[in-house]
Order: structure tokens, then sequence, then C-alpha cells
């Protein structure tokens, strides 16, 4: 019988695919043909394209031909850094090390109207003895009707870059610290640049991913449309991305194959988040990667289904691997509510959380909830304390731990005290957000970095719901499993959520194979116990998933079947939003 704790490595795919509709080139040559043949001038991109690369070969094109071609940089008609410093420092948080608030600027905010007027001016005048191209984010306001080029970076590409000193922040030369770095990238840079993506995705003709210090994958606008279509109404995984931690364990680094072996630990596994989280297109050997908002900004209909006018283009689910196997207990925490995620970080919903406990082993824990004589000023005290003077705390006179179970679902609305303890394996579903974590006690310990990690016990009080407490939590945050007999090989399992949760969760059980139709919600699901399953979607597209690799069904698949290819019985994790809450 298959054994989900054993210590060799069992087949996951680090880097999943999805095939393209149409084909995908890495070639300068046609690259350069079709944008002379389109009469693409402007190339624009995300933040983090190492520009000098595709220019130089694009250039080396030109020459081949005997043409002239000038480039010309978006920087030049930006405002001075000062001004721009100015617009985005309200978002940017003050002091606070973490926490900013997302920004409603426009990506023309940053650009002098009279120097950009300049460069359209130029534009305009060009004559066939010189081909001018204009490169860099922004590039596609010169011309508000014309195709463009775009070249994507994706965001885990872009933090590697910034942390190897490669990468800064958007129209800004100084260098901050790493999390200053990151803290801008998701509050400011993320922000605006994905809303300009957006508006310019319909004229996007050449669209490129610029991850390789060499190659420039590309793929033509109306290929990538097509192919993202048929994503939407068949099933999407999007490449998992995996991050150390100081409380990080050693479960994926024993059993995912093709991960990285050289790092200490991995704390995180990103299975399923639409901020960070690409898609990666391939073609006859050749792969392109795309950002997972691209599919939502095309097919967020067919996506989310009747979710849809809620959301709008966010994913509002998301999937993700917390390991403490060997390692540490994570910090305790909370999260905020609806109301101060909006207020203070500017989310249109919060982050409402979930435990599901995938594996464990020895006397793992998770804390969760509070003591029933909890005394709020007493532990508010005693936390200060700890953090000025670096004495650690009993933590379990003031809040519960359970012993894990495995496939137990734990329920964390906002504002539950919380954490997992040391040796699970926690598939986190939760509400999108995920950037929120609120740190009162972290154990006493410093960072990967050896200096301290930043609390937030102020954030942390301002969100507290202390009638979490005592028998309380047993009787509302430990889902109650509700079992349905589907017939002789198979059975669906309700895992009920809190009323502040806006997803449901179910457990499909089955030996041979259960056909399960969207009902107008999009079905994010994991193989959490078995080999592997065959997914079949009624438009006849077939995709094999192994264990514990994340996939959805959009709601426009209609129906689908899972089919079960392991010697023993499959159980397959399913979330979608309550159709209540749409």
């Amino acid at each position: 019988m298959y054994s989900n704790t054993q210590t060799t490595s069992f087949q996951y795919d680090i880097l999943p695919t999805f095939p393209v509709q149409g084909k995908l080139s890495n070639s300068y040559d046609e690259l350069v043909d079709h944008l002379i043949q389109n009469h693409i001038h402007c190339i624009d991109g995300f933040v983090g394209v190492n520009w000098e690369t595709p220019i130089k070969h694009i250039q080396q094109e030109f020459v081949k031909r005997g043409l002239t071609v000038r480039f010309v940089s978006m920087e030049t008609a930006l405002l001075p850094e000062a001004a721009i410093e100015e617009k985005v420092a309200p978002y940017l948080g003050g002091n606070d090390p973490l926490f900013g608030k997302k920004t409603p600027l426009e990506l023309i905010a940053y650009f002098d109207t009279v120097k950009l007027a300049a460069l359209q001016g130029m534009l305009k005048q060009a004559t066939d003895s010189e081909y001018l191209i204009f490169y860099g984010p922004g590039a596609a306001l010169l011309e508000v009707s014309s195709q463009v080029m775009y070249i994507d970076l994706p965001k885990n590409i872009l933090i590697q870059r910034m942390r190897a000193g490669l990468a800064g922040n958007l129209a800004c030369a100084k260098q901050s610290d790493q999390k200053e770095l990151y803290k801008r990238y998701y509050f400011v840079d993320w922000e605006l640049l994905n809303r300009h993506k957006r508006t310019i995705l319909a004229r996007v003709e050449i669209l490129a991913d610029q991850q390789s210090a060499e190659n420039l994958p590309w793929i033509l606008g109306n290929d990538l449309k097509a192919t993202l279509h048929v994503m939407s109404k068949n099933y999407f995984r999007v490449r998992p991305t995996f991050e150390p931690g100081v409380w990080g364990g050693q479960w994926m680094k024993e059993h995912l194959t093709g991960i990285d072996q050289q790092v200490k630990n991995y704390a995180w596994s990103f299975e399923m988040i639409v901020p960070e989280n690409g898609i990666l297109l391939e073609n006859n050997g050749l792969v392109l990667e795309i950002s997972f908002d691209q599919l939502m900004f095309q097919e967020s209909s067919n996506v989310l289904g009747a979710a849809q006018p809620r959301f709008d283009v966010e994913f509002p689910i998301r999937f993700n691997f917390l390991d403490t196997f060997d390692g540490g207990n994570l910090s305790i925490q909370c999260h905020p509510s609806p109301s101060y995620a909006k207020a203070e970080f500017g989310e249109n919903f919060t982050q409402d959380e979930s435990y599901y406990i995938v594996d464990r082993k020895g006397d793992a824990q998770v804390y969760l909830g509070f003591q029933e004589d909890i005394d709020a000023e007493n532990f508010r005290v005693v936390l200060e304390q700890s953090f000025r003077t670096g004495e650690p705390i009993a933590i379990d006179r003031y809040v519960q731990k359970f012993e894990s179970q495995k496939h137990q679902l734990y329920l964390i609305p906002h504002g539950t005290v919380h954490s997992s303890g040391t040796n699970n394996l926690v598939l986190e579903i939760s509400a999108t957000p995920y950037n929120y974590t609120f740190k009162m006690y972290d154990w006493v310990r410093p960072d990967l970095d050896g200096k301290p990690r930043p609390l937030n016990i102020d954030r942390a009080f301002a969100n507290l719901n202390f009638n979490r407490k005592g028998d309380v939590v047993k009787d509302t945050l430990l889902s109650q499993p509700e079992v349905y007999t589907l017939d002789a090989q198979a059975s669906k399992v309700h895992l009920p959520t809190h009323e502040d949760h806006f997803y449901d969760v179910y457990r499909y059980e089955f030996a041979d194979e259960v056909k399960i139709e969207t009902k107008g919600q999009c079905h994010i699901m994991m193989l959490v116990e078995g080999e592997a399953v065959e997914l079949t979607t009624a438009n006849g597209m077939k995709k094999i998933f192994h264990y514990a690799e994340t996939f959805a069904v959009p709601a426009a698949a209609k129906s689908y079947s899972l089919r079960n290819l392991g010697t023993a019985q499959a159980k397959v994790i399913q979330s979608f939003v309550k159709d209540h809450k749409c």
C-alpha cells in the first residue's frame, strides 16, 4: 500500500506545462521579422527585465538586414526620482518594515507629460531610414491603439534577481534592503504594472518571457489568447515556488522530485496563488512562462463562473504548504478583519485560513484559540515583556494546542490566534491575500539573516477575537466531517468551514473513479492520499496529477472525472467559493 510518509521521492512535477494552441518561438530572426511586418515600435515590459540582452539581439538582427535601428528607453521620460518618491510614499507604510497599502496609482503617473509628448512626437515623425523602438515599462503609453510587444518576467525570478542585487524597484535608482524592496514591489510596483498590463493585453501582438540569460521564448498574441481560452474551459496548474524559512522543515526536500537539495529547509510551497505564481506554456520542447493574472485578465468569467462578479480578476482561493517536519513552530499569529485589511492595506478581502493536515509525525501539535481563562491585558503585557527582554513564554498557558490529526481541517477565520507546531505538513487553504501575518510571539529566535523577526503586537491586538477560547474552539474551529456515499467505491466528505470563510472544502475518496460537476464554480484540488489521478474534462482534455500536486478545474469546464491510477484509495481535497457568498 502506498505510504505518504515514505522518505523516497515520488513523482511531483515542479515544472507543469499546458500545451500551446499554436506555436512558441525562440528565434530573434523571426521576432524581428514580425516586429517589422506589424510596424511594432513599442516594447513594454515588467520591472526587473534585463533590457540589455534582448535589445542587443534585436539590434544584431536589424544589422543583418542592413537596417538602421534606434532604441529609446522610456526612462528618459520619467519624472525626477524625488517626484516619484513623493507619489508613492503614502503607500509604503512609513517605518513599518513589512506593511504598506496597495496603491491606486496608474503607471502614467510616473511620467513627465511634456517628455512623454516629445517621445510621441518622435514616433510620429519617424522615417523609413531609421526604425525607432521605444522600450521599457510604459512604452505602450506612446501609442494607445497600436500593437505592442511585451516582455514579462515571472515574479519569483524577479525576487531572485532582487536578492542577487540585479533588480531594484520600478523607476528607483536607490537600493534599499530586501524587505523594503519587496514591500514596494508588493504594494506599488506590482499593483500599477498589473493594471497597466491588463489595459494593454488586447494590444499585445508578441509576448516574451525574459527569465533566461540568453533565450527569449515568445508567443503571438492570438496564440496566447487561444491557449488561455482553452485553459479556461479545461484545467490549469501553476508553477509552484518554494521558500526557506526560520521554522522550515525537511518533508518537501525528502519527498518532492526535482526540488533544490542545497537549500537548508523549505518553509513554504506556494502551490496556487495569483500574486506570485506563473503558468508554463509548452510547444515542441520550448517553454514560456506567463503570469497567473494574465489568465484572469482574459478569462475571469470562465474561470470563476458565479463568483466572478464578486472577485473580478482576483483569484479568491490559495493553496500552499507549510512544512515543519524536523523544523520549528510557526510564530503565534493572527490575521486581519476584512474592514482592517481594506482600510489599512487596500485589500478587497482578508486572509481567512484553514489548516489541512496532509502528513504529520510524533507528537505534532496545532495551536488554535485561547485558553478559557485568557486575560487579554495580561497576555499583551507578557508578549511585550518577552519582546523587550528576549525571555521565552510558556505560550500554552494562553493558547490552546491540539494533537494534529491527519486529514483533519482546522478552521482559522480572521482574528483567531494560531500556529502550526513542529512535524506537520500543512496544506493551508485560504483566501488569497497572504502577506498579512501579525506575529505576536516567535519563540525568541532570529530570522535566517540573523536579525530579529519583526513582531506586530499592536496590529494583532487590533484584530484578535478573545471569544474564541475554551470549548468554543473545539465546537466551532475543528471541522466535523459529514460523509456522503456516492456509490460502492466512492464517497464525498464535507469538511464544513466557518461562517466567516467564503470558501468550502470537500474531500472525494474513491477506489476507481468519480464524476463531478462544477455547478458554476472553480474547483481547486489536490491529491492528498494515493499515487496519481487522471483528470478528463467534458471537453475531452486529459491530464495526470500526482500526489501533493495542486490543480484547478474552471467553472466553464462544467463537468469532469477523476480516475484513480494508484493501487490504494485516492483522496482528493476540493475547495470552491460558497454559492451564497457570491
